[in-house]
């Protein structure tokens, strides 16, 4: 049991620190993204010549580089809000300076996240320091950033960094490898594609969807590109659904939850499909299969981008191959929009509801 409460923690804290960093990682992507956009349009692919220039283009080599900006902040975010979640204030300053030197150091996400656990539970830990109360604000701020920096400086800055370095640097080879193999593409597609479908925004879907950034910061953008097409179409395959079938089949309240779905899906909120899901378990099947099937056409009909890619309907902008962009969202969503209502049930049986008021009472007296 205690280990089993010891995995719930630490699963617990590793989204506390995904979820700070969403925004971060979402913010850079598209102010990295826009000036991208713009400069296409007027026939410039890339900004980074425009560097010493003065022109308009000078200027959208600024914005894009605050996004860059952005992204790189990932691995700090990361390091430092799961040292927050568990040990508070105090180890956030340690997370921070752990999840940088994990950039600095190639130790990428991996480094960022021992960090933190690191600097979280010296922290933890020095709560349990007694002293007299005069020397309470000593503690706080000497003591404790003391050990907590002092920790990450020797675990991550000297320990760990040659292995964690070599893991680092040895994943992003393999996964780069493998996403340049047809064979191997689809696989990881698959993968990456169905685990967005298992919870829809739980810690399976984030840990996919974390690892297609990740890559991402390494200009690795297919495994991005795949969990993109699943978070998309996963919830419009439901808003699909409530148009092919007739109303009758669904309550007022999923009818209307299915119609809402077209704007989640646009702008990739799986969390969407969720009340389909509650209404009937049986539905993980045919979101993940739906979702490995989306980013699996992606995959199979070449879809790529040069630059970071932006999530939702708004990707098809930053999308080398449209069409498979758009094949792959339309193949998870048809499949989803056809088989969910036969295994499904979404409407309410009337019949078998039983309200207060229709409750009679036959009280006879003898």
């Amino acid at each position: 049991m205690k280990f089993k409460k010891l995995m719930k923690d630490w699963e617990g804290y590793m989204m506390s620190g995904i979820s700070y960093m969403i925004p971060t990682i979402i913010g850079g992507a598209i102010i990295v993204g826009i000036p991208q956009l713009i400069g296409m349009a007027f026939g410039v692919d890339n900004l980074a010549k425009y560097e010493k220039a003065t022109v308009f283009f000078h200027m959208l080599w600024q914005v894009n580089q605050v996004g860059w900006i952005g992204i790189g902040l990932v691995n700090l975010v990361i390091g430092g809000y799961v040292a927050y979640a568990i040990g508070d204030k105090a180890a956030l300053g340690a997370g921070f300076i752990g999840g940088q030197l994990a950039t600095n150091t190639q130790q990428g996400f991996i480094g960022a996240v021992i960090a933190g656990f690191v600097a979280g539970y010296v922290a933890r830990w020095c709560r349990k320091i007694r002293v007299p109360e005069k020397w309470n604000s000593a503690i706080e701020l000497l003591v404790t950033p003391l050990l907590t920096t002092g920790a990450v400086a020797l675990i991550n800055g000297l320990v760990l960094t040659g292995p964690l370095s070599w893991l680092n640097l040895s994943l992003i080879a393999w996964v780069k490898a493998m996403v340049n193999d047809k064979t191997n593409g689809l696989l990881v597609a698959c993968i990456m594609g169905g685990m967005i479908g298992f919870d829809l925004g739980g810690p399976v879907n984030k840990a996919a969807w974390a690892t297609g950034n990740f890559f991402f910061l390494e200009g690795i953008y297919k495994p991005c590109l795949y969990t993109n097409i699943a978070i998309c179409a996963i919830p419009l395959g439901y808003a699909l659904m409530t148009f092919i079938w007739p109303k009758k089949r669904f309550s007022a309240q999923l009818y209307e939850m299915g119609r809402t779905n077209l704007i989640n899906g646009t702008f990739g909120i799986t969390e969407g499909a969720i009340p389909f899901f509650l209404k009937a378990p049986q539905l993980i099947f045919v979101n993940v299969i739906g979702g490995a099937l989306g980013a699996g056409v992606g995959e199979l009909m070449g879809v790529n981008s040069h630059i970071p890619p932006l999530g939702g309907l708004p990707g098809i902008l930053t999308a080398d191959n449209i069409p498979a962009y758009l094949c792959g969202i339309l193949a998870c969503a048809v499949f989803i929009a056809v088989c969910a209502p036969l295994i499904a049930n979404f409407n309410t049986d009337k019949k078998k509801e039983v309200k207060e008021d229709d409750i009679k009472l036959d009280i006879t007296v003898a």
